[in-house]
Formats: C-alpha cells, sequence, structure tokens
C-alpha cells in the first residue's frame, strides 16, 4: 500500500501532484472510498463526518472529482458479508481516511478486520488527514488521546515507523505550537515530524517524502 499522511488533505498543488503520483493516473479516473469512522470517537461529533463525506469541509477529499465515491463506514463491517466489502475495497483506487480520533480509527480498523487487509493491497494509496495519518504511527501521544482504547495505551497501528503532530500554527489550535510539537516529540522513543496544514508525508515501501508548501519539522 502507498500512503498520503496530510494534516488536513489535498490543501495546495504540491499535495494534489503527489497524490496523482501515488495514483499513477487522474483523480478523474480514479475510484475511491471514504472512511468517516474516526469522526465518531472524537468530541467534534458526527456533523464532521457528513461535512466530510459532502465535501463541505475545510479539508479537501471526497470533492476532489473522483470517478466514482463511495463511504465504507467501519463500525458497519462486522455485521455485514466480509466478501463483499472485502472485494470492493481491492477493486478501489483510493480510500479517503477523515480525521477525528485516531485510537478509535485503529480500533475499528482492527475489528472489522480493515488493518489486516493493508499489506495484501499493494497499488492502493492510503490518503488520510489528521487522525486518518496519525493512525498509522507507532504511538500518538498522550496529547492527542481523547478516545482511550481497551489497550489503555497510546498505541495505533505501526505501519509507518513515526510520530505525527499535525495542525502545527493552527488558527483555532493556539496550543499546537512548534514548541509543544517538540516536547511532544521528547516523550514517544521514536522519530516524529510535526506538519502544518499545508504539508503532508508521502510514505512508500518505508521510504519518506515531505511535501509542503507550508513549514515541518522532523524530530530524532
Amino acid at each position: 500500500m502507498k500512503f498520503l499522511l496530510t494534516s488536513a488533505g489535498i490543501k495546495n498543488p504540491s499535495i494534489r501532484e503527489a497524490l496523482v503520483d501515488l495514483l499513477g493516473k487522474p483523480i478523474e479516473e480514479c475510484s475511491a472510498l471514504c472512511i468517516p469512522t474516526a469522526s465518531y470517537g472524537h468530541p467534534l461529533k458526527p456533523t464532521v463526518a457528513w461535512a466530510f463525506i459532502a465535501g463541505h469541509a475545510s479539508t479537501p477529499m471526497c470533492e476532489l472529482g473522483w470517478r466514482s465515491l463511495g463511504v465504507l463506514e467501519l463500525t458497519a463491517l462486522p455485521s455485514i458479508d466480509r466478501d463483499g466489502w472485502v472485494s470492493l475495497v481491492e477493486q478501489t483506487d483510493v480510500l479517503l481516511v477523515n480525521g477525528g480520533d485516531a485510537l478509535y480509527l485503529a480500533h475499528w480498523m482492527r475489528e472489522s478486520g480493515l488493518s489486516d487487509l493493508l499489506p495484501t493491497l499493494q497499488d492502493t494509496v492510503w490518503a488520510g488527514l489528521s487522525a486518518g495519518s496519525i493512525v498509522m504511527t507507532p504511538r500518538i501521544g498522550e496529547d492527542f488521546v481523547h478516545w482511550r482504547a481497551p489497550s489503555g495505551d497510546d498505541t495505533a497501528l505501526g505501519i509507518v515507523d513515526f510520530s505525527i503532530f499535525p495542525h502545527v500554527d493552527h488558527v483555532a489550535l493556539p496550543e499546537n505550537t512548534m514548541a509543544n510539537a517538540e516536547k511532544w516529540a521528547a516523550e514517544l522513543g521514536n522519530p516524529a515530524y510535526a506538519i502544518d496544514d499545508e504539508t503532508a508525508i508521502k510514505w512508500v515501501d518505508g521510504a519518506v517524502e515531505v511535501i509542503s508548501e507550508g513549514h515541518w519539522r522532523r524530530f530524532d
């Protein structure tokens, strides 16, 4: 699987170009499934899920002009035929994954079986925003724990080997400063990136490339 881990979606031409490069063809020729699940574990409430799906959020994903667009709600998957949704995912070019609560998303990725399926999706792109990106990391850090997982810790899926601090210097998040990101990173025990909303991280087979029209920092 190929990953485009963003802070706030496809916010600028550079991030869009990186997405098209991962897809290997124009957006207009690609099928997409959006995953709103993380929204329900976060205090932002389910209205955020609707805005994401409808393309009314400030985090561009679903409104980019996909050839087809569907919804993959992870909390529903354990109750429906597995072969049906697995086949659908396998035929899809890109998974668009909303923000919200990363640990809630990780929990339902495991419960639904989607996390087990990911290693088999060699050509599929995972395009995450905020929690949809953070979920791929080894740890999210206590600063970002809202919904408490059954394990009681802050571990996510660990598909990539670095953590992500999103929304650096966002006007609505005064606590998301680069100085606070540095303190957060010092407690993790693994590499980390602090990225603003104009930045994304492209990850393919362990190779990392930062795509940015804003500012970011790596912490080792």
